[in-house]
């Protein structure tokens, strides 16, 4: 089955730019409660994902960092630990379970590697719930 019925689109989707800072994105998460947030280039391209993880190794090896002091520090210059691969809309859900069992979500690019949206993993673990009772004979 293609992914566009399960797909979240960008509009829907709380993401950053590569060209914001620290502290905006500290905030973002906080807010919203994520703990990891899809960043986007300056031409809408997918540029990666940030994790708290990534902020608070980002404040442990960064000596003196107040919090005012992530005022000044850009999301392209933290490293990231963990790499959440897109796959291109064209992709079936067979493409999804793999990247699903390590990352919460999936980002989703055109062919053009602009980010289109996400899939999470709750939707791709219910799709295979229900083929599985289906094939079973299970309601």
């Amino acid at each position: 089955m293609n992914i566009s019925f399960f797909l979240i689109p960008k509009k829907e989707v709380v993401y950053l730019p590569l060209n914001c800072t620290m502290r905006q994105a500290l905030e973002k998460m906080e807010y919203h409660r994520y703990t990891a947030v899809p960043l986007i280039d300056e031409h809408g391209k997918y540029a990666g994902t940030i994790t708290e993880g990534d902020l608070l190794w980002k404040m442990k090896n960064t000596q003196g960092l107040t919090f005012a002091g992530t005022e000044k520090i850009m999301l392209r210059e933290i490293s990231r630990r963990v790499t959440n691969t897109p796959v291109r809309i064209s992709s079936e859900m067979e493409d999804l379970l793999s990247l699903a069992i390590v990352q919460n979500f999936v980002p989703v690019v055109d062919d053009s590697k602009i980010f289109i949206g996400i899939i999470r993993r709750r939707e791709i673990i219910e799709y295979y719930v229900k083929l599985t009772l289906a094939n079973s004979g299970s309601k």
